[in-house]
């Protein structure tokens, strides 16, 4: 999918992340003969990166990794554009493997809006 011209994460922290679920999951593998439970289903969430935005008509556009492109997140009406915000992202896997990510946007240190994209963490 093409990516717009809109805020991009680092594709270093993305690998970083990455790298981290599968570490986590090749540990779980060797040690899950005793200490596997019926409760877990593999997921792992690993914050990524965040980076500075700005509302623009409404909303806050960005460029997310995995194949999944641009996306446009509503900002409530009560946040005027121009209103200075943080977009972070965290990866969502399963034993290791990536399966999506979740965007979230935050004013002020408080999360305005989240959403998954892919399989839930």
């Amino acid at each position: 999918m093409p990516q717009a011209n809109y805020p991009s994460f680092s594709a270093d922290a993305i690998n970083q992340a990455l790298e981290a679920a599968q570490r986590h999951s090749q540990a779980r593998m060797l040690t899950a003969v005793n200490h596997e439970t019926p409760l877990d289903d593999g997921a792992l969430k690993v914050s990524a990166s965040c980076i500075s935005v700005t509302v623009q008509n409404g909303q806050v556009c960005l460029n997310l990794p995995l194949g999944i492109g641009s996306v446009c997140l509503p900002i409530p009406s009560g946040i005027p554009n121009g209103t200075a915000c943080q977009a972070c992202i965290d990866i969502c896997t399963k034993w290791g493997i990536p399966c999506g990510v979740e965007a979230s946007v935050s004013v002020a240190g408080h999360v305005v809006v989240s959403k998954g994209f892919g399989c839930s963490c």
